[in-house]
């Protein structure tokens, strides 16, 4: 995997209810991605080059203290906080096509398209119960496809995550510092402002995503997806 797909991979795993799997299985192999990858440079936000090592090494700055909460804090209190945390009625929802669309009729259609996308670049899958905009699904299948598709895909939701993330750190949250990595491999700056955030929008992703190749990348296997034909 690329660092940036590191990154994707390891937030989605973050972002996944905190239950014996997560915290006995995922933590160690999370811990060996991040290893993987450089260390911060100190560049300020925005003159980064998104993609490259540096910058990866930047985004996924504050992942190892979350793992080392994840390490140390008793499975409930996660599981409590993880509940309270993510929960649409605190404008904290995982679901991204609920920022654009709410619990209203339009909704179904935006799942429809998620679904497209994933089709598009050969993926389909169980999702493993959850709908395809879960954020952690979304990550995964950023991590797994290819840069350039799983930025297209966060890209097109980009107002709603950062809206979440926001509102996450408003919230104090720990969880703040996986919504920053997850954004932080994202063109561009982030927003500092619900105002800026809702902003994008209007006014659509970067213009550096115009105009590039988006084959589709080689699919390793995964256990929430199976590379597709037709």
């Amino acid at each position: 995997m690329t660092p940036t797909a590191l990154i994707r991979w390891v937030a989605a795993q973050c972002l996944c209810y905190p239950d014996e799997r997560l915290l006995r299985e995922q933590l160690p192999l999370m811990r060996e991605a991040l290893a993987e990858l450089p260390g911060p440079s100190g560049a300020p936000e925005g003159t980064r080059s998104p993609g490259s090592p540096e910058s990866a090494g930047d985004a996924a700055a504050g992942l190892p203290a979350f793992l080392d909460h994840l390490a140390a804090t008793p499975e409930l209190d996660l599981a409590a906080h993880y509940v309270a945390t993510f929960d649409s009625r605190n404008r904290r929802c995982l679901y991204l096509t609920w920022w654009t669309t709410g619990d209203t009729r339009n909704r179904g259609a935006a799942l429809v398209a998620v679904k497209d996308f994933y089709r598009r670049y050969g993926m389909a899958g169980d999702f493993g119960g959850e709908l395809p905009d879960f954020l952690p699904v979304m990550l995964e299948f950023a991590a797994l496809a290819g840069d350039t598709a799983g930025t297209e895909l966060l890209d097109g939701h980009r107002a709603g995550l950062e809206l979440l993330r926001l509102s996450v750190e408003q919230s104090g949250s720990p969880y703040a510092a996986v919504l920053r990595a997850v954004c932080g491999t994202l063109p561009g700056p982030s927003p500092r402002t619900r105002e800026e955030a809702k902003a994008l929008a209007r006014s659509g992703p970067p213009q550096e995503l115009v105009g590039i190749d988006l084959a589709p990348a080689p699919i390793p296997a995964s256990a929430l997806w199976q590379k597709v034909t037709s």
